[in-house]
């Protein structure tokens, strides 16, 4: 018999043992490249797909196939190419309408600590920086509680009791947060355990592909075999029915005894568009936040980086006060103080100055400049409004059109708009979901009121004080 006649009936017989979802998530893109004597090379569009068949199905299908054929083989799993499908003639697929599986998938276990990245982006998750790592993580007392649950769950076995479920971390940009969860990624991996981390991007992404292209089933099956889910960026997290998939997978994880750790920019509670079952199942763990950084945790990250550029560029240096400086002054995040000593050393390197105070002056000026405006949150100005006009944040956020409401809620608006650098749909968002126009209506409407109304002018005047305490 034919080695496509055979691979039909072994198909047919996989459909009636595992069911029509499972052999259509799996099976359909399966072709035969090579059938020579007792050897057969399959050949599947994806390197997960092949991972995936060799551990679960491949003893399955030879089992099949030997009583088929009534003769004992051996068969390989490869990933076909374009240029091996152009070369090879190949027996027909078992089902021609065969569909991509799934681009979200579960990284088996980690043998090589040194390629974790790679290993993401091969089996379907978000990259990995290697740099990353616990040892690197500067330590202050803005982020001690947070560090430290972050390296309890990332050292656990995986026959350990769960302590930390879900652990919820949340800070502004550039704070870390991002860092300690690929910190935790990298350690858990290297430790044996099967490791997914996703942003929630690309949470989402992976999601819409499944149901488009009907995988939605294989999806589910993959994101439930993990021992550690790690989902970054949670704010991004869009959409009612990946919200609903997102809450089944933690509830489904959690009462599996797996491992959870997600990052957002702001607490669950304070996340207004996100699906309420989430927030509370999210609440139900641990929260820790990462603060701002402090003007010595701020000198200890500089310092850390320059010992890193001694390593690159012999013989540069930052003399004390500089450090002092680009401390004290560069005050918003991580980032605008990478920024800051990017520019010293490139400074340096292409003028042949020396690195002094006045050099820094004149590189880091803008970041100096910016990082005022950006201290107000615009979570504290929804309360400080509330407080002040005596309503809920609850009632700001909420569609009632009330004028004791509508007033604090335009002015809070305003306010969002005139101290902050968001964006108007980020106010919007941030404010219920509006809609960009309802903010910029109320900055108008403010505006407006207050060179008319001196009482009103005072009272804003008053919660800008306030905000900027």
């Amino acid at each position: 018999m034919r080695a496509g006649a055979i691979w039909e009936r072994v198909g047919r017989r996989l459909r009636a043992e595992l069911g029509e979802d499972v052999f259509s998530s799996w099976f359909k893109s399966i072709e035969i490249d090579l059938a020579e004597n007792d050897a057969v090379r399959l050949s599947v569009p994806t390197r997960f797909l092949k991972s995936w068949i060799d551990h679960h199905y491949k003893d399955r299908i030879i089992t099949r196939w030997t009583e088929e054929a009534e003769r004992a083989v051996t068969i390989d799993v490869v990933v076909r190419t374009a240029a091996s499908a152009r070369s090879v003639t190949r027996a027909r697929p078992v089902d021609e309408a065969a569909r991509p599986v799934s681009p979200v998938t579960v990284p088996q276990r980690a043998h090589d600590g040194h390629h974790l990245s790679a290993a993401q982006n091969t089996l379907g998750g978000s990259p990995l920086d290697p740099r990353l790592t616990f040892d690197t993580f500067v330590q202050g007392r803005s982020n001690t509680l947070a560090r430290a649950a972050a390296l309890q769950v990332a050292q656990s076995r995986p026959t350990d009791a769960v302590l930390f479920n879900p652990l919820y971390i949340h800070a502004g940009v550039g704070l870390g947060k991002t860092h300690l969860l690929q910190a935790v990624a990298g350690t858990a991996q290297a430790g044996g355990r099967r490791v997914l981390y996703l942003t929630a991007e690309k949470f989402t992404f992976g999601f819409v592909a499944a149901l488009k292209n009907q995988t939605a089933i294989a999806f589910k099956e993959a994101l439930r075999n993990i021992d550690l889910l790690i989902i970054d960026d949670l704010q991004f997290l869009q959409g009612k029915q990946t919200q609903a998939e997102f809450c089944h997978t933690l509830n489904a994880l959690i009462d599996a005894g797996r491992q959870i750790v997600v990052a957002g920019d702001r607490p669950p509670s304070d996340l207004e568009n996100l699906d309420e079952r989430v927030r509370s199942r999210l609440a139900g763990g641990l929260t820790v936040e990462v603060g701002a950084l402090d003007e010595n945790l701020r000198f200890d990250i500089l310092k850390q980086k320059l010992v890193h550029a001694r390593a690159q560029h012999p013989g540069f240096d930052v003399p004390a006060a500089v450090m002092t400086y680009v401390a004290k002054n560069v005050t918003q995040n991580g980032r605008d103080l990478d920024g800051a000593f990017n520019r010293l050393i490139a400074t340096n390197r292409l003028t042949n100055q020396p690195v002094t105070v006045e050099m820094a002056e004149r590189s880091i000026r803008d970041l100096v400049r910016i990082a005022e405006p950006k201290r107000v949150k615009i979570e504290d100005i929804q309360k400080i409004v509330a407080q002040h006009y005596n309503v809920s944040r609850s009632d700001i956020l909420s569609s009632r059109r009330t004028a004791t409401v509508v007033r604090p809620r335009q002015i809070a608006m305003y306010l969002a708009k005139t101290m902050t650098l968001r964006s108007l749909p980020e106010i919007g968002r941030r404010f219920g979901g509006r809609d960009h126009t309802t903010v910029l209506h109320a900055v108008r409407k403010i505006e407006g009121l207050v060179g008319q109304d001196p009482a009103l002018s005072e009272e804003v005047e008053a919660l800008k004080r306030r905000l900027n305490d």
